[in-house]
């Protein structure tokens, strides 16, 4: 049997196909990392996501943004997971709260935001001979969540019969410096920034300690690797900090760069013995039949970073070709069950049915905003879990 085709249908078919395969071409590390950057915010603000004028790539780093109604859901179905896996799902590790406000410490550094009163920061620079004393009484706003946890373990220690190993953990805001343009490193201006971190800190044995950081490590890559569409984007690596302290970075694969997102260090007994004036017997734990001070192993996770890092990781850029060889370009998010805000969509559609469509879905989201599933009503994507 012999087809026979035209020339104009030929032409047709490889235009079509040339079409194809152009389109094959074109995936998102295609694009240029600014062109990426641009197309996650304009479709983060479109979808609700994040909220604000002039968002930038150092503005989504640095956590200076608003969370839109998508947003703040996403990031708390975040925090909810990385709390049953971390708390809940652990006979060991107990929940704290510390407070935002800390008094004058020595163990932060300069770089801490600080809350100094108006009328004495104005006589200061009224005066031409600088007191220092004047700014005694300041109170550091919290970097981090490590100082609570270590406040709290001689209480926690109580709590487990001096058996060790234990951990604690906190989700709160903290406040971190960061520059606000490039000239700062000259002018030395920072702005506050605040972030949400999700911190563990455990007490081990300096026997085990190394054992425990080692397990922490393949514990959290693969805790942020299981919700990503791109595994390998989540990496890890050594660290070694300003003051020689060695760990462990994991780092999400950003457009631009990778970006550390996470961090696990070891801080020996240093910390503990400081924060508690070096009494050392009231400090120690069991580890079989000794008693031993224990180490202090910091894992904290940036939440608003990991926030924006599964958004870039969900996003997709779609072109199809049409019947008139038009293409169509789409932008969507494709996140992870457990993280996307809404669990179930309802596509109303059109015709003579849609009254009784939107009765039975009416009826059908009561039931499951009963049973905690959000439902996004008239929803016009066609695809489980693309918003």
């Amino acid at each position: 049997m012999v087809l026979k085709v035209t020339n104009k249908v030929f032409q047709h078919n490889w235009k079509i196909l040339g079409l194809w395969l152009d389109l094959r071409k074109c995936s998102k590390s295609t694009f240029d990392h600014s062109d990426l950057t641009e197309a996650l915010i304009e479709l983060c603000q479109k979808r609700h996501f994040v909220s604000g004028d002039n968002i930038t790539q150092d503005i989504l780093i640095n956590g200076h943004f608003n969370y839109g109604h998508l947003g703040m859901e996403l990031k708390r179905n975040l925090a909810t997971n990385w709390w049953g896996l971390m708390v809940l799902s652990r006979e060991q590790v107990f929940g704290v709260q510390s407070p935002h406000q800390l008094k004058g410490n020595q163990n932060y550094d300069n770089g801490s935001m600080k809350l100094v009163d108006v009328a004495a920061l104005q006589a200061l620079l009224n005066k031409k001979d600088v007191n220092k004393d004047i700014l005694k009484g300041h109170i550091i706003l919290r970097p981090n969540l490590l100082q609570g946890a270590i406040r709290a373990y001689i209480k926690s220690l109580n709590l487990v019969n001096r058996k060790l190993p234990f951990g604690l953990a906190e989700i709160g805001v903290c406040y971190q410096p960061f520059p606000v343009s490039k000239c700062s490193a000259v002018c030395h201006v920072l702005r506050s920034a605040e972030v949400e971190l999700a911190s563990l800190v455990w007490f081990s044995s300096p026997r085990t300690s190394g054992h425990w950081l080692d397990y922490w490590v393949r514990q959290r890559l693969m805790w942020w690797r299981k919700f990503a569409k791109s595994p390998s984007s989540f990496t890890a690596s050594d660290s070694q900090d300003q003051d020689g302290i060695k760990g462990t970075m994991l780092y999400f694969k950003f457009p631009w760069g990778k970006e550390p997102i996470e961090t696990l260090v070891n801080l020996e007994d240093s910390s503990l013995v400081r924060e508690h004036h070096g009494n050392k017997s009231s400090l120690q734990g069991r580890d079989g039949r000794k008693n031993v001070v224990p180490h202090v192993l910091s894992v904290c996770a940036n939440l608003d970073r990991g926030v924006i890092a599964f958004l870039f990781d969900s996003l997709q850029l779609t072109e199809k070709v049409d019947s008139k060889l038009s293409i169509n370009k789409k932008k969507v998010l494709k996140l992870h069950p457990f993280l996307a805000p809404f669990k179930v969509a309802l596509d109303m559609g059109k015709g003579p049915t849609v009254e009784y469509v939107r009765c039975c879905s009416e009826n059908c989201q009561r039931g499951e905003l009963q049973s905690g599933l959000a439902t996004l009503k008239q929803c016009t994507c066609h695809w489980s879990s693309y918003l």
